[in-house]
């Protein structure tokens, strides 16, 4: 039976996906014994720094009300997040294919990401009241930018005499679009995808530092206010977890997408090497 090569490209790109969170988890767990016996050896007290062990423990006594807000909160990173998604990439491609929109619509770009975004959220209160659509628009305002600049990027990188030989071929613009400028710009795209991935998270607790009632921000205010600092650490890991969720399933769209690109060939070099 014959192989087929971008079949088989797309398997072990996967295998080493799957390798790499492997290492990952290793690494944490590392992390975490030597944060215990420093904890143990020091003595530090647990209102300083708890022992992961006592974090641990805490966290399983009081999950059912941790997952319930970080239920909300995931909630409004996926929804912020696939918002920023769907606008960022239409607005590069216009960005990208047009000198006067550019010139005109970019510098309002870069002036919403300049923007702190926490002087913004009370605004949102105010037009939208307290809920989920505020923590929605935040996450999509820290989010889409690093997409855009990517895709924008992305776009304008394909080689010119590629698009020159498929023009030669009788190939239209839809045609050059979808089989060469498209294809040339995802492993950009999927750079400003993973990096918006990585700042989903952070929005959407600063937006429930400022306006909501539940969520795992609001749960980060509630712990502190009451001292319990074992909490803090558990809110922070378990909103930590979520963030790298999103991360790797992007990661991991990213080596089915796109088997073939160069960082994906490096890296079975290098898993080869170990």
């Amino acid at each position: 039976m014959q192989s087929n090569p971008r079949a088989d490209l797309r398997a072990a790109s996967i295998r080493r996906a799957f390798l790499r969170l492997g290492l990952a988890i290793v690494s944490a767990a590392i992390v975490f014994g030597v944060w215990e016996l420093a904890a143990r050896v020091f003595k530090l007290p647990v209102y300083l720094l708890p022992p992961p062990s006592l974090i641990f423990a805490e966290l399983s006594q009081r999950l059912p009300r941790v997952l319930e807000h970080a239920q909300a909160t995931t909630a409004s990173m996926l929804m912020g997040y696939a918002l920023g998604v769907v606008v960022a990439i239409p607005l590069a491609m216009a960005l990208a294919y047009s000198r006067l929109f550019e010139a005109a619509v970019y510098p309002t770009v870069v002036f919403l990401q300049i923007l702190p975004k926490i002087a913004i959220a009370p605004l949102f209160i105010i037009w939208f009241g307290f809920g989920t659509l505020p923590k929605v628009l935040l996450v999509f305002l820290l989010t889409f930018f690093p997409i855009v600049v990517s895709a924008v990027a992305g776009f304008k990188s394909c080689d010119p005499d590629i698009i020159e030989l498929a023009r030669s071929t009788g190939a239209g613009g839809l045609k050059i679009f979808l089989k060469v400028r498209f294809p040339s710009a995802l492993p950009e795209i999927f750079t400003g995808l993973k990096v918006a991935a990585a700042l989903a998270s952070t929005a959407a607790v600063v937006a429930e530092f400022v306006s909501s009632d539940k969520g795992l921000g609001y749960l980060l205010l509630t712990f502190n206010g009451e001292l319990l600092t074992s909490m803090v650490f558990g809110t922070i890991i378990v909103l930590g977890v979520i963030g790298l969720a999103l991360y790797y399933i992007v990661e991991f769209t990213e080596r089915l997408v796109i088997p073939w690109h160069v960082a994906a060939r490096a890296d079975e070099v290098a898993l080869r090497a170990v």
